[in-house]
């Protein structure tokens, strides 16, 4: 796809404005290229993860290291660092398809993946200097030294910089001195690298700083965590007395490491996103596959309709949570390259790419992960009592997922950041949400029109829902910043109801947008099952609306503005024509059954 800057939404954008969907990236138009190179990851964790499953639960943490070793061999720990320091250049779409590939199957490999190629590496990538990025990056773009991030404190978790760990300058000022404690340190165990973080005397901001684990420098770990699932992800605390560090070892400058610490988490959670999306499929596709064959009262239990409602769930989360990911994958690939042609230096073009979309990248952390837990617990329920059984996947993926609604910054965390980063692109300009806003307040002053649209185009009734959805989120948006003002991050619990609509718009969005695209290029006969699960998803979302919609309407507003607002909420959610939503699930439910995996 050719990249046309005016036919690019802006990060959350998407809230004011409509998408043609010849303009979005589907995972439908992956060249072959990239297919190939996802299929030599796929290979690569068939026949060196799936037969380990059993190792990986009993923490064998030197397993997770030899098959890092292997896969940083291979050329797969180096997709996102530039060629001239040993790695592949690829843009920012094919890491992503990497780092899905290989994350679906073991929760510890994804960890330690995701936090070495990811947070281990990317911020030297991306803020170190020169001699930096060609000391440091080539070992670990190969996996010959494994890298680790050390930000998390006993007292500084979400609100990243209140570390208290200290940076001192020797009084020859060739080094800094760094006393502190870090914990939940993923790759800890075997990292040889640390990016840590740590306050020069009374900065406002912590420094990044770029460590070499060396025991003999006052660097100690704890003992590994015992926790609930990613047995065999390392993960320890990392202590640090008076450990000396060169100054020219300081990553960016003094007082930039939250800068960087925020920015890396972007990253971090639209790659997230990706790491769940094979998981949901192969969870998907087991639980397909044991309901087609356990029989209980002489039928297939893929046959009743209490299961077919699981999986044809199951089937539609994933494919809407792959549309939504890989849309917003290919927007920032493509701001990147208009950066980057425009004359911004590689650095400057993938931060401020990336960052463009801070908004999605938080959506879908948020709701992937939340898809992906429910997701296995409905797989543990498809599998009955051996679904409560370690000698089942359902078990160990459940455990596994829980820590994605955790890292990358809790996901209370980034509801409130997602609708906090709308406002305040807003208020700066870049976006042009006021008027918008206003129109809706004007249009609910009006009187509603009466007659019924033309539904005989394909979605035409999803589009015009849509269209109306982004109305709900500007009316209560614009009545909350109205009334709050800058005082409305105060109020959380509005602030969490709004972030699910908003969530709930970006993602309908894009399954409209992409099977739409597919029906035009391949047929609408090709993509009946992906119609189905574009109107169930939208269906559910209205109703998640709808709920959210009222449970903030009703917090800030009395009397007649509390019944206008209720008036637009009805208004704006409503059905012309109500699709049969058990119908949906079944022909969805059909079509699983007779591939007997997830298919989409």
């Amino acid at each position: 796809m050719e990249v046309n800057e005016k036919n690019i939404t802006r990060g959350g954008e998407f809230v004011i404005k409509e998408t043609n969907s010849n303009n979005v990236f589907t995972p439908e138009d992956f060249s072959e290229e990239q297919l190939m190179m996802k299929q030599a990851v796929v290979d690569f964790i068939e026949k060196e993860v799936i037969p380990h499953r059993a190792r990986f639960e009993n923490k064998d943490y030197q397993l997770t290291e030899d098959i890092m070793k292997k896969a940083g061999d291979l050329g797969f720990l180096g997709v996102a660092v530039p060629q001239e320091y040993g790695g592949m250049g690829m843009g920012f779409v094919s890491t992503m398809l990497v780092c899905e590939a290989i994350s679906g199957a073991c929760g510890s490999l994804s960890t330690a993946f995701g936090a070495h190629t990811g947070i281990g590496t990317m911020p030297i990538v991306l803020y170190g200097n020169e001699e930096q990025n060609k000391k440091f990056v080539p070992k670990l773009a190969s996996g010959e030294v494994f890298g680790s991030y050390c930000l998390t404190e006993p007292t500084a978790g979400s609100d990243a910089n209140s570390g208290k760990t200290k940076a001192v300058l020797s009084k020859d000022g060739s080094h800094y001195e760094i006393t502190g404690q870090k914990m939940w340190i993923s790759n800890a165990g075997f990292a040889k690298l640390f990016i840590v973080f740590a306050r020069i005397e009374d900065d406002k901001n912590i420094t990044g700083f770029i460590v070499p684990n060396e025991s003999s420098n006052g660097i100690t770990l704890g003992e590994e965590e015992k926790k609930l699932g990613i047995h065999s992800s390392s993960t320890r605390q990392v202590f640090f007395n008076e450990t000396k560090v060169p100054v020219e070892n300081m990553l960016s400058e003094r007082g930039s490491g939250f800068k960087i610490a925020v920015n890396s988490l972007n990253i971090g959670r639209i790659k997230l996103a990706a790491a769940c999306l094979d998981a949901q499929k192969r969870v998907a596709t087991y639980a397909i596959q044991y309901a087609s064959e356990r029989t209980q009262f002489n039928t297939k239990i893929i046959d009743f309709e209490a299961i077919k409602e699981k999986i044809a769930t199951m089937a539609t989360d994933t494919y809407v949570g792959e549309s939504a990911t890989y849309r917003a994958a290919k927007d920032i690939e493509d701001r990147i390259k208009i950066r980057h042609e425009s004359g911004n230096s590689f650095q400057e073009s993938e931060l401020k790419g990336v960052e463009e979309y801070a908004i999605e990248c938080s959506l879908l952390k948020v709701a992937i992960s939340e898809d992906m837990q429910n997701i296995a617990d409905e797989g543990i329920q498809v599998f009955g009592g051996m679904g409560f059984s370690a000698e089942t996947p359902m078990e160990g993926a459940w455990r596994d997922c829980r820590i994605g609604r955790i890292y990358e910054g809790t996901n209370e965390i980034n509801r409130m950041l997602s609708v906090g980063m709308l406002i305040k692109k807003a208020m700066k300009g870049q976006i042009d949400f006021i008027n918008p806003a206003t129109k809706v307040a004007d249009e609910l002053m009006g009187v509603p029109s009466f007659d019924l649209p033309d539904l005989t185009e394909l979605f035409a009734q999803e589009k015009l829902i849509l269209i109306n959805l982004k109305k709900v989120f500007l009316m209560l948006a614009g009545a909350g910043i109205k009334k709050f003002g800058d005082k409305l991050e105060e109020h959380q619990q509005m602030l969490l109801a709004v972030s699910d609509i908003l969530i709930e718009i970006y993602m309908s969005e894009s399954a409209v947008l992409r099977t739409e695209k597919n029906c035009n290029r391949f047929g609408k006969e090709t993509q009946s099952e992906q119609i189905a699960m574009t109107q169930l998803y939208l269906y559910k979302a209205v109703d998640i609306i709808q709920s959210r919609g009222k449970e903030v309407i009703i917090s800030f507003s009395k009397g007649d503005e509390q019944k206008g607002l209720l008036m637009g909420l009805k208004r704006f959610t409503k059905y012309y024509e109500y699709p049969n939503v058990i119908e949906l699930k079944n022909k969805i439910a059909q079509k699983l059954k007779e591939e007997n995996e997830y298919c989409f």
